[in-house]
């Protein structure tokens, strides 16, 4: 914090003495992250070790907060940080060179553009949101860095070994994994307002995976992952050991599945599928700086105070929640890369929509940041999601959800309906000159007859829509929350998020067929311990 702040006040200093135009702005985010990592296959370990980085992002802002640039132009994106690598010593001499070295870059870049910035807009129509391009806001001072990195290596490579040999079993799987991860994320931000924030968060994860390839040449995944706060608390072997069962034991059933065919009809969504589907089909068409670039579809733009979602539902964002009963969320955070405070925010109170997730780039009605804005090191910040939780004043038990689906499935003549109890995650086009839509990829999706016939599990669905149509056939929900964490892509790089949501009923959904390969199961059986050593 000293070197990074001694550095920005000398650079800031000269080059409002020496350049025009001059910075009115300058800020630097150093991201340091320590990380341990083993890879497991069939009982032998695949992959292993430990790094350290530390990377340095600057930014850069010349002109005045009204025009800057980091004026959003229709097509294209800003991009003045490089996200560089500097020393991991604490040496005063070789951090301060690398930011000079790239304070300078940085002006050269934000001073160029700024000029074309200017005479676009004697040329170009008036922009339909007029906002600022920079908000002016408290500078924040805190300190609180995450407890030192502890992870036990031999401890978790006997446990990764141990796990993984158990998919030896289970001949039909193609390839399979166990993987054990720890990092400790440490951020330092400074700031030219007088902003100087020390934070960051612990994570670990275990990641079980396997592939296969049915007769038709169709790749399949099933997966399940646990997340938590630091490594010692994941949880034990034997919940570990039934995952992994019920991994191998879905693959087995899919490589069998008959394959879907389009359909549309009603359907539940898991809680944790119902998480990813408000994630994408809700989550990222709120996010702040989507609404003043014209680039956009802009769903949710002019809807602030109108019913967007069926009045049951309201949808929080909440960075500073750190868990959903006994789950680490994955969302959190106390500051963002702005160094603003994250902020709890009711986006949507039943179902009326009441404000965006913001950065510290202001639109129409919304003038400050509440602490969403953030990016993947070296990348630029944009607005972007947190935790997302979903609550309902409409719930039933999970048997009575079920019960409502079979009854729709009757009221509407369908041959079945679908319950996706996980998903892998998913996309969405949110730009005007692409598809509005979305898509959700499910790993195991069964079919629910009406007769009292067993479900019947399926492959080959993927979800598809527009989010309009797709709210408007949310039924009820269960009185059960789960939480899916993951990792968020989009125009600033990959961020950690969750989502925390009960079940969900939809009178109907869209389902069409995953492109598959053409090649076919491998020719020959897989080597047995009876070769061993030959």
């Amino acid at each position: 914090m000293a070197i990074a702040s001694d550095e920005l006040e000398r650079n800031f200093r000269i080059l409002k003495e020496k350049t025009e135009p001059a910075p009115y702005f300058l800020a630097y985010e150093i991201t340091e992250n320590e990380s341990n990592q083993i890879v497991a296959t069939l009982g032998a370990i695949t992959s292993s070790g430990s790094g350290k980085s530390r990377v340095l992002d600057t930014s850069v802002r010349v002109g005045s907060p009204k025009l800057d640039n980091y004026h959003r132009v229709r097509g294209e994106r800003a991009q003045f940080t490089s996200g560089v690598s500097i020393a991991l010593e604490d040496n005063a001499a070789a951090i301060q060179r690398r930011m000079w070295l790239e304070t300078d870059r940085a002006y050269r870049a934000a001073a160029e553009r700024l000029i074309k910035i200017r005479t676009n807009t004697q040329v170009n129509v008036a922009a339909e949101d007029p906002s600022d391009d920079f908000s002016q806001e408290q500078p924040s001072v805190h300190s609180e860095l995450p407890p030192p990195l502890r992870f036990d290596a031999a401890g978790w490579t006997r446990r990764a070994r141990q796990l993984s040999l158990a998919f030896k079993a289970h001949t039909a799987i193609l390839t399979s994994s166990v993987t054990v991860a720890a990092q400790r994320e440490s951020r330092y931000f400074v700031n030219t307002e007088g902003a100087r924030v020390e934070h960051g968060r612990g994570f670990a994860r275990v990641m079980i995976v396997a592939h296969g390839r049915a007769a038709d040449g169709m790749n399949l995944t099933t997966a399940a992952s646990f997340d938590a706060l630091d490594a010692a608390s994941l949880p034990a072997d034997d919940v570990l050991q039934a995952a992994l069962e019920q991994v191998a034991k879905d693959m087995e059933g899919l490589l069998e599945a008959p394959v879907v065919e389009p359909f549309l009809g009603p359907a539940i969504f898991s809680g944790r599928a119902a998480g990813v589907f408000f994630h994408e089909i809700f989550g990222h068409r709120i996010e702040g700086h989507r609404q003043k670039d014209e680039a956009e579809g802009q769903t949710f733009t002019r809807s602030v105070g109108s019913p967007v979602l069926p009045e049951f539902l309201s949808v929080i964002f909440d960075p500073t929640r750190r868990k959903a009963g006994d789950i680490d969320l994955n969302g959190w955070f106390t500051y963002d890369d702005e160094g603003m405070p994250g902020k709890r925010i009711a986006a949507v109170e039943n179902g009326v929509l009441k404000t965006f997730l913001m950065s510290r780039s202001p639109i129409k009605g919304f003038d400050h940041s509440n602490g969403h804005g953030r990016r993947q090191p070296g990348l630029e910040v944009v607005s972007r999601q947190s935790n997302l939780l979903v609550e309902s004043s409409k719930t039933v038990t999970d048997a009575r959800l079920r019960e409502m689906l079979i009854d729709e499935i009757k009221r509407q003549n369908k041959p079945y309906g679908l319950y996706f109890r996980e998903v892998t995650g998913g996309f969405t086009t949110t730009s005007r000159a692409g598809l509005q839509a979305f898509k959700v990829l499910p790993l195991v999706v069964y079919r629910v007859y009406a007769d009292g016939r067993p479900d019947e599990l399926v492959r080959g669905a993927d979800i598809v829509g527009t989010p309009l149509a797709s709210f408007a056939r949310i039924l009820a929900t269960s009185d059960r929350l789960e939480v899916f964490n993951g990792y968020c892509g989009a125009e600033s790089g990959s961020v950690p998020v969750s989502a925390v949501a009960p079940a969900i009923l939809l009178s109907e959904i869209e389902i069409e067929k995953r492109d598959k390969s053409q090649d076919r199961p491998p020719l020959m059986p897989p080597p047995t311990d009876s070769g061993a050593g030959r």
